[in-house]
């Protein structure tokens, strides 16, 4: 197991258009990984409409958000947990654990880590290796973990490397950590882009292991970061009454409340986004995987991994050249254990997609 440090996260679109002078509003954001589609058709023809509700405050206990959201994952309102925005949860679960030693695969999302940190533990990674498709090796993995872990961190699928763990793998990782006394946190930010939800989420295991908790939001899927809306679910109700009782009353207001349970229950956007982000996705995979000056890794996400093998081509070259376009990718080199042969991009209209593609090819002319 690795130790990694200084690294962040996340792009600044106000600090991309100071330095390269071009207008937010021109820049495509390849690297926010949000739904193309904009917000949820329901929400943006009904919502200004329940403006009023603004002048009283929102149910403490959330009822009916809480059931708009079992419903739509597939769970019981008790087990679900509501906040602001899934960065809220993670960390009112750290606050909550105060895990000691925490092992996270890498490369990965670095938000695990800050907070971990914050709260006083340590950072172990188990890195995934490229050659073998940043595909977790099961058993390997699982005659790492010990006793000396407190908390383990999956991000499934996974970001940057939009790989998954199944719902058998990670039934095995689980059963492993009830061994060791190990919480097990599986953010599924990205889980509803993929192809079949019910083949990786883990919240059909929520009412069978008492170390689990499933962190979600609405940041990505149903394109709203501004709402801040997220939820987790976990089937440890100790667990969830020590989260509710440390949150702050009141967290979500008014209007995003109304706007999770309108977008949840918005069943023909969830069809187009899926319906989209799917066809695209193979589309992308079966041009690029053609192309011999880059590596391109299987997704399962609304996100691809690539990285580039031509020489003397650098992931800053090749973001250089996307800004200049008005493209913004994800220059993964500052994820752990990823140098400055990576980079991502998430999956937008066919439209925009095609524009990336002929600005990769400016670059990446095949050999």
């Amino acid at each position: 197991m690795l130790k990694h440090k200084d690294h962040f996260h996340g792009s600044d679109l106000e600090q991309i258009e100071r330095i390269y002078n071009i207008k937010k509003s021109d820049i495509i954001s390849f690297s926010a990984n949000v739904n193309p589609l904009g917000i949820s058709y329901q929400l943006k023809q009904t919502l200004s409409a329940q403006l009023d509700a603004i002048t009283s405050y929102p149910d403490r206990e959330y009822t009916a958000l809480r059931l708009c959201i079992a419903q739509y994952a597939n769970t019981q309102a008790d087990n679900v947990i509501v906040g602001n925005g899934s960065t809220e949860l993670i960390s009112l679960f750290i606050q909550t654990q105060h895990p000691k030693t925490a092992l996270v695969l890498g490369p990965t999302y670095s938000e695990y880590e800050r907070e971990i940190s914050l709260g006083g533990g340590t950072t172990k990674y188990y890195p995934l290796k490229p050659e073998a498709a940043f595909s977790l090796d099961i058993e390997d993995f699982c005659q790492q973990l010990n006793d000396s872990i407190d908390l383990l961190v999956l991000c499934n699928p996974n970001n940057p490397t939009s790989t998954a763990l199944t719902v058998k793998e990670l039934r095995t990782i689980l059963d492993t950590c009830l061994q060791h006394g190990i919480f097990v946190m599986v953010d599924e930010t990205y889980v509803e882009f993929t192809d079949s939800v019910a083949q990786f989420t883990a919240v059909s295991l929520a009412n069978y292991y008492n170390n689990l908790i499933i962190l979600r939001g609405t940041s990505k899927f149903f394109a709203a970061p501004g709402l801040r809306l997220g939820y987790a679910i976990t089937g440890n109700q100790d667990l969830a009454k020590a989260i509710n009782t440390r949150k702050n009353p009141w967290s979500i207001n008014s209007l995003a409340e109304i706007a999770g349970r309108l977008m949840l229950s918005d069943n023909e956007y969830i069809k187009q986004t899926r319906e989209l982000i799917s066809s695209e996705r193979r589309r992308l995979i079966t041009e690029l995987s053609t192309w011999d000056t880059i590596r391109v890794y299987e997704p399962q996400a609304n996100f691809i991994l690539l990285q580039i093998l031509k020489k003397d081509l650098t992931a800053e070259d090749l973001f250089e050249h996307c800004i200049k376009q008005g493209l913004m990718i994800r220059n993964c080199s500052t994820f752990p254990f990823l140098d400055n042969s990576y980079v991502r991009f998430c999956i937008m209209n066919p439209a925009q997609n095609d524009r990336l593609l002929n600005a990769f090819k400016e670059l990446l002319a095949i050999k």
